[in-house]
């Protein structure tokens, strides 16, 4: 499924990596701890947090996500959305929790299966 057919269902904002939206999700994950992120997501998945740090678009472009969904209308800082613009990672939001937007893109991508 693609990122632009996900932010269109789910809604979600786009905040950046607006040019990627054509890229093909191949699953999810959801974690807020980095390390967790990088040694179990994979390439292909959308990523589900609370955090707003720089720190996720290093790990975003690690392993080759297809973008990450920042949950709770947490909002990142002018750091975090200028680095997401230089890696060209896409960076989404929801005022939705982790657990309701996680099981709405479970049934999204389930459902294309």
């Amino acid at each position: 499924m693609k990122l632009r057919e996900i932010v269109e269902k789910l809604p979600l904002k786009v905040l950046t990596g607006q040019e990627r939206l054509d890229t093909e999700v191949k699953g999810g994950y959801t974690s807020d701890l980095l390390s967790d992120v990088m040694a179990n997501s994979k390439g292909g998945n959308l990523w589900i947090t609370l955090q707003t740090h720089q720190n996720i678009i290093a790990v975003a472009k690690l392993r080759d996500l297809a973008g990450i969904i920042i949950v709770n209308n947490r909002k990142p800082d002018e750091e975090t959305l200028q680095k997401a613009k230089a890696e060209n990672v896409p960076l989404l939001s929801t005022e939705e929790t982790a657990f309701r937007i996680t099981g709405k893109l479970y049934d999204l991508i389930s459902s294309q299966n």
